[in-house]
């Protein structure tokens, strides 16, 4: 007997496994039973499988029927007249969804050509294989599919316009796009998903070639002109906020100017820019470090006898600031209530980000690239029409990659440029090669898309034709101004007394054992001594039983804990070596340290 599954219950058996699942199926499908159950039998472990449970994956397919497809031209044309709607096919039953388990129990064919009698299902089209980002690269079927992964994760990061009232919204961090585009090589996703609501990125003039080695290794030559005039450029928001806390005892924090006198007042210079009531101004510039909010809190732990004596030296400045290494104009200032009842204080700050030498960009090949180099426009080459690329891509960047997608959307881009009509080209049912050549030589081109080329600098013409058209580039999230860091000096952890780990804690680089080699290797030993000098401490040892030693304050002494008033030395360690001495010593292991007679 065949067990019988409902959403993973045991609900029975059967000696006719097939014949029910074909008949909840028929009953599916004629509306008897709702369309959101599947059944699936499972020959090797003989199970029939019901679900109905949420939260499943289902994609729609074409029932088909003695190799017929149920879903008929009539239907296509009902549907684009709006005289019938979606679930009407599924009524019909002309149309299911289909999840994971019964997928098992499907034959589908990609297209209506490849039908035949076994078939169960038919695809709406092909394409559907890939996800949503996926979705957006035009002839992906050219490129390696790695590339396409790539691409697909990039069109993700890439900066745009994430939501259409982001002016109204508190997102930790965002960017927003300031000009995006819509690409001029398309694919039905864009007709489909608003993209032109939530463009991200622009149609650049690219040329294929290299420029005195500055793109080598990925990176990318950018025209200053072009990011003059607003070429990717964006905001970054990044939003902060406080809330006016309750604490036990009656006390709370106070937003405001903090007063001189509280612990860790910054002096009046630091909180100048601020209103009266303690939050900064719209408009304001403010710097790395720089107070937003103004605030004091009572110190921690303090009983309720303590409220009355609560002076000045038990309340302490607590003040948000702009992240270290930031920069931003306060954009905006919302102060609300929190469900608590307490206030809530949240602070915009935008900052402007212009495309500069080290920002990461990237086209829907998988064609990533950092910029190495920004040129003046009068020095970058330029075709006979006097047309300058945006951007010159290295030509090694193709053949490894093979991703022959990119060179057809340049040459699409070309057209569509020429034309004024975008190019569609979606996964499977691209516009041809043949149709894009030809429409190049009507427009008075070469149909491979090259052109005669000259050098900015010397005027001289370059003694091959280079590759030029257009391609839609997009700015990720990787910028450069978010990610660079240094430090010498700093603050440190209190448990290791190492440097902070982290570039919004100020921290400090680590130093691995690579990094090790190679200042061994350059005989730099002296700027190698000191970076392993981060945590250098004294500790006082005795040298009796080689523990660590106290320092008696009171009477100016160092005391053993075991031998008292024996011979203690000075020791020059590693503060993290001390903390395992004594994590060694709380396991009950005795770390005896040897030391030698002081020098």
């Amino acid at each position: 007997m065949t067990s019988i599954f409902l959403d993973g219950k045991f609900v029975g058996t059967t000696a006719e496994p097939q014949k029910i699942v074909n008949e909840i199926r028929v009953k599916r499908r004629t509306g008897i039973i709702p369309n959101q159950i599947n059944v699936a039998y499972h020959q090797h472990l003989d199970e029939v499988r019901i679900l109905s449970d949420s939260g499943r994956v289902r994609r729609p397919l074409i029932i088909v029927e003695n190799g017929v497809p149920k879903l008929t031209k009539d239907h296509v044309e009902k549907l684009k007249k709006n005289e019938i709607a979606w679930n009407d096919l599924l009524k019909m039953g002309a149309v299911e969804l289909v999840d994971s388990e019964e997928e098992e129990n499907t034959y589908i064919a990609l297209t209506e050509k490849d039908l035949t009698p076994e078939h169960t299902h038919l695809e709406f089209d092909p394409s559907v294989i890939l996800g949503l980002s996926a979705s957006f690269i035009p002839y992906p079927e050219f490129n390696r599919g790695d590339r396409v992964n790539y691409g697909a994760k990039m069109v993700g990061q890439s900066i745009g316009i994430f939501s259409t009232n982001f002016l109204s919204r508190t997102d930790t961090k965002s960017n927003v796009m300031l000009y995006p585009q819509k690409p001029l090589v398309q694919t039905h996703a864009y007709s489909i998903f608003p993209y032109d609501k939530h463009p991200s990125g622009n149609n650049v003039v690219i040329a294929v070639a290299s420029f005195d080695g500055y793109n080598m290794e990925d990176s990318i030559v950018i025209n200053a002109g072009s990011l003059q005039k607003g070429l990717l450029w964006s905001y970054m928001y990044r939003t902060y906020e406080t809330e006016q806390k309750r604490y036990l005892g009656g006390q709370e924090d106070q937003i405001g100017i903090p007063e001189a006198g509280v612990r860790g007042y910054a002096g009046e210079d630091a909180y100048k820019h601020l209103s009266e009531d303690g939050i900064s101004n719209p408009e304001t510039n403010l710097d790395s470090d720089m107070v937003i909010i103004g605030r004091v809190s009572p110190l921690r732990f303090l009983g309720t006898m303590d409220k009355f004596v609560t002076g000045m030296e038990n309340i302490r400045e607590t003040s948000v600031r702009l992240r270290h290494g930031d920069h931003g104009i306060a954009d905006r200032i919302f102060v609300t209530d929190t469900t608590d009842g307490t206030k809530l204080i949240k602070v915009v700050v935008r900052d402007m980000k212009v495309p500069e030498i080290g920002d990461k960009l990237a086209s829907r090949h998988g064609q990533k690239g950092i910029i190495a180099l920004v040129v003046p426009p009068e020095d970058m080459p330029f075709t006979e029409n006097g047309i300058v690329p945006d951007v010159i891509f290295n030509p090694h960047g193709i053949p490894s990659r093979m991703t022959m997608g990119q060179l057809l959307e340049i040459i699409g881009g070309k057209v569509a440029a020429l034309t004024g009509k975008p190019i569609v080209s979606p996964a499977f049912s691209p516009t041809s090669e043949k149709e894009l050549r030809e429409t190049l030589v009507r427009n008075g081109f070469r149909n491979d898309g090259k052109e005669i080329m000259y050098d900015g600098r010397t005027g001289k013409k370059f003694e091959t034709q280079i590759f030029i058209g257009s391609a839609f580039y997009q700015k990720l999230d990787h910028l450069v101004s978010n990610k660079i860091h240094a430090r010498s000096r700093g603050p440190v952890t209190l448990l290791t007394k190492q440097p902070t780990e982290g570039r919004s804690k100020e921290g400090g680089l680590r130093l691995g054992e690579m990094e090790k080699d190679c200042l061994i290797a350059h005989g730099a030993s002296l700027a190698l001594k000191e970076r392993f000098d981060s945590d250098k401490a004294v500790i006082s040892i005795c040298s009796v039983c080689g523990l660590v030693a106290m320092h008696d304050k009171i009477k100016n002494k160092k005391i053993c804990p075991i031998d008292g008033e024996s011979k203690i030395i000075d020791v020059q360690m590693s503060y993290a070596f001390k903390l395992m001495l004594d994590e060694l010593k709380s396991m009950m292991i005795y770390p005896k340290v040897i030391v030698g007679e002081e020098e």
